[in-house]
């Protein structure tokens, strides 16, 4: 008997033991988290209270959490199988060369909507070429219905036609040879661009004119064809397609396969025995004031091959 009491009694203080020790650790370790939660506390107090005097480390850490936000959301959107959260663009609709055919005037969206049916492109961009047409033929005193027939003639309104010779665009310009004209723009790659592509063909069109001195030489110098005996037709389709335009914007309901009746050339006043020279003297010394002739027919696929 005495020897069981004698065990118990030694359980007894064991478990008292074992009940020390585990209250005096967990005093301790809560001492310790206690002490060190503090100090991370406080070490975030200081971090906050150093961070309000610093503009660029508080803009460091928004721009950290943000990012991290950010990717966490594009995570998210990806395992979910949404693309367009991540590659979407709220401003991708203000580079769109597009306009709602009913903001523009009667004669604008007869045009407009003309084209759009005969050449099968949507209205909303023609629209908008349209509109630019009647904006800078005023500024450049040409009807917009000729730029129209030009990019109806030239590309057919693709703004990312090239011919084999390197014109480019809607009004079919040789970028190279007016690389400088772009530059007002940003640089070549704005020949892409419809409405850059449309302002420098405008430019270059009423240079060709006030060169040539006529609507239809003008057009001859626009396509290459200023030095050539004929220019294929290019002019007479020019104006053709304009006079179809012209009736579209007056009113008349012109079927969209009406087709395209070139004017008659103009005659030609002859030549007096005074201006006349001799064929080899042509040939071996071009008139300086021909260079910018030559260059103009550059400026269409007509100029290395053959004639539209």
């Amino acid at each position: 008997m005495k020897a069981i009491e004698t065990l118990r009694a030694t359980q007894r203080a064991c478990a008292r033991s074992l009940g020390v020790f585990a209250r005096d650790v967990g005093r301790g370790f809560f001492e310790i988290s206690h002490n060190t939660l503090a100090l991370l506390g406080l070490a975030v107090v200081a971090v906050v209270i150093f961070g309000a005097g610093r503009a660029d480390l508080r803009a460091q850490v928004e721009l950290h959490a943000l990012q991290w936000l950010q990717g966490r959301q594009e995570t998210r959107a990806l395992e979910a199988g949404d693309l367009l959260s991540l590659v979407g663009e709220q401003a991708a609709v203000s580079r769109a060369t597009a306009v709602d055919p009913g903001q523009l005037s009667r004669e604008q969206a007869a045009v407009a909507q003309w084209i759009s049916r005969r050449y099968q492109v949507a209205p909303e961009p023609i629209g908008r070429l349209v509109q630019e047409a009647w904006a800078i033929g005023g500024h450049a005193k040409l009807d917009p219905t000729l730029i129209l027939a030009i990019m109806a003639i030239e590309s057919r309104f693709n703004p990312f036609a090239q011919s084999s010779v390197g014109a480019q665009g809607l009004m079919q310009v040789m970028t190279r040879v007016h690389d400088d004209k772009y530059q007002a723009f940003g640089g070549v790659h704005a020949a892409f661009d419809p409405l850059s592509n449309l302002r420098v063909g405008v430019q270059v069109l009423k240079d060709c004119i006030a060169r040539a001195g006529s609507l239809y030489d003008g057009l001859r110098y626009y396509v290459g064809a200023a030095n050539l005996v004929s220019d294929g037709g290019y002019a007479g389709r020019v104006m053709g397609e304009q006079a179809n335009l012209k009736a579209v914007a007056a009113g008349r309901k012109l079927p969209v396969n009406a087709p395209i009746v070139a004017p008659p050339p103009p005659e030609r006043e002859p030549l007096t025995a005074a201006r006349e020279q001799p064929q080899a003297e042509q040939a071996q010394a071009p008139a300086a004031a021909d260079k910018p002739a030559q260059l103009a027919q550059l400026a269409s696929p007509a100029a290395q091959a053959p004639l539209r």
